[in-house]
């Protein structure tokens, strides 16, 4: 299985860290030391989780001629901030991109939905089910965030991103998936309570960040090192880390724990915040093109719920 193209989708409107003090008297500095985001993106009036998906959609189609609109056959959303939970993103793309009568698919893993996505479209590859298919992941964070909160108000951001992936690979920039492993946490210390969005009660709550710390830098870290040990490889074979943009702390956790250098993370966090399941996938459109050949990249996330994975990946 291949990725054959990323391209991601950004509004325009910036937050910065000012506006957090000018509301609820937490500071740049704090902000900044706690979380290590600068600025974050927000959805303009008329933007939703999917037409953000539809942007990215298009985008990734555009930048990939040799994978024609009407060659997809396969469509998998994901998302945890659906604008519909009933005509889904995934739904609203296959409209947009005009391709009738395939799977179309959306999904909810909370922030590790990204690896979940594409490990539906490797069982439908496996099955000979698609043998080309379009994944968007988009977040509208700021339709459910509570700016007024000051645990996690100020973490927010949104955006989307696309990403086309063939059975066969399609040009020699593809990055091969080696492995792709995920799983579920959810009977882990309070991850039934640490990160909640319950739509009736609209708002994204995070009662127990601690708990979400500790757990997202032990299975990130943990679930990397399990990848490279089932391909027989080490850490100094990997030359980059993709973590889940949740906070630069967690990042700099994850990679002392494994042993590798600060410069080997990619890292969009202090401009976007944190963009849930969207987040890895806008660092990988935005790193794709300085991946040289032979390099290897490790995509690891965490959600709440619990949820995990990792993705190998080599060029």
């Amino acid at each position: 299985m291949y990725i054959h193209q990323v391209a991601a989708y950004l509004p325009a409107h910036v937050i910065t860290n000012e506006h957090f003090t000018r509301l609820n008297g937490l500071s740049h500095e704090w902000i900044i030391e706690r979380t290590g985001i600068r600025e974050r993106r927000k959805a303009a009036t008329g933007e939703n989780t999917n037409t953000m998906a539809i942007e990215a959609a298009q985008r990734v189609l555009a930048a990939a001629p040799l994978c024609p609109t009407d060659t997809i056959d396969l469509i998998v959303g994901a998302t945890y901030t659906p604008h519909d939970t009933i005509y889904t993103l995934a739904h609203a793309v296959q409209r947009a991109i005009g391709v009738a009568d395939i799977p179309v698919v959306s999904i909810s893993s909370a922030c590790s939905s990204l690896l979940n996505a594409i490990e539906i479209v490797e069982g439908y590859f496996a099955m000979g089910k698609a043998s080309r298919a379009l994944v968007i992941v988009s977040e509208h964070n700021t339709a459910y965030n509570n700016e007024q909160d000051t645990v996690a108000g100020h973490l927010w951001g949104d955006g989307s991103a696309g990403l086309i992936l063939s059975k066969e690979r399609l040009a020699p920039t593809d990055l091969r998936v080696l492995d792709l492993i995920t799983a579920g946490a959810g009977g882990i210390g309070k991850a039934d309570t640490a990160v909640t969005l319950t739509p009736v009660a609209k708002g994204i709550v995070m009662p127990h960040g601690k708990d979400v710390f500790i757990h997202a830098c032990q299975y990130m870290a943990r679930v990397t090192q399990q990848i490279l040990e089932r391909n027989n490889l080490t850490v100094a074979d990997l030359n980059w880390l993709i973590p889940h943009q949740a906070n630069l702390r967690i990042t700099r956790n994850v990679l002392q724990a494994l042993g590798l250098p600060e410069e080997r993370a990619v890292s969009n966090i202090d401009r976007l915040g944190n963009t849930g399941c969207a987040g890895a996938a806008i660092a990988l459109a935005e790193k794709l093109d300085q991946i040289q050949p032979g390099e290897r990249v490790a995509v690891t996330v965490f959600g709440g719920g619990y949820s995990y994975g990792a993705m190998l990946l080599e060029r």
